[in-house]
């Protein structure tokens, strides 16, 4: 690799490292596997990163090797999961002793879902990703993508400790996603909010 494309591969690293390791912990449920997986998809990008750094989206391109390589991980064996209450890095604001309860009952929750189910909520409402953006990570169809989430949605709904009035917060907390809403927000009751992007 030319030393200008090292250079912007390592400055891709720096800026999207810790999102990449929330969303790695949010697929595996633990700090280490979720650190180990990052790097193994990041060691993947690195060969390729010719190629992945003149596309459209590089950080999407990297996200779709994540979710690949964690279903690597899933074929290759059976992982057990037990999701912390705490992400790897807070979110640099305090919450309340609720909002941290609701969060660890949120992350135990989507440890009871299937792998697929489970990357659709995380992609979609964690990562605030469309439809069609979750669809082409995951390189399934739209309609796929509709439907785990609401599967998804429904065994998150009816999990012990997630309030049902309410919508359950994630993510960088208080925050605003990329596009201006709401982000890391997974409804647990009533209608997906906004539908299709």
């Amino acid at each position: 690799m030319q030393a200008e494309q090292e250079d912007r591969f390592q400055e891709f690293v720096r800026a999207r490292w810790s999102r990449l390791v929330r969303t790695a912990y949010l697929l595996t449920g633990d700090v280490h596997h979720a650190e180990d997986l990052t790097q193994t998809a990041l060691a993947k990008a690195y060969r390729s990163w010719r190629r992945i750094s003149r596309s459209d989206n590089p950080e999407a391109y990297v996200r779709r090797m994540l979710v690949s390589c964690n279903s690597d991980r899933f074929r290759k064996r059976r992982v057990t999961e037990a999701l912390t209450a705490a992400p790897p890095e807070r979110a640099g604001r305090d919450e309340g002793a609720g909002r941290v309860e609701e969060r660890g009952s949120l992350l135990a929750g989507l440890a009871q879902l299937p792998p697929k189910q489970r990357a659709v909520v995380v992609l979609r409402y964690w990562e605030d990703l469309s439809e069609a953006e979750v669809a082409d990570v995951l390189g399934c169809s739209p309609g796929t993508v509709k439907s785990q989430a609401s599967k998804g949605l429904a065994k998150l709904r009816m999990y012990p400790g997630l309030a049902a009035d309410r919508t359950v917060s994630g993510g960088r907390g208080q925050g605003q996603g990329p596009r201006g809403q709401g982000h890391g927000h997974v409804p647990i009751q009533g209608q997906v909010q906004g539908g299709s992007r």
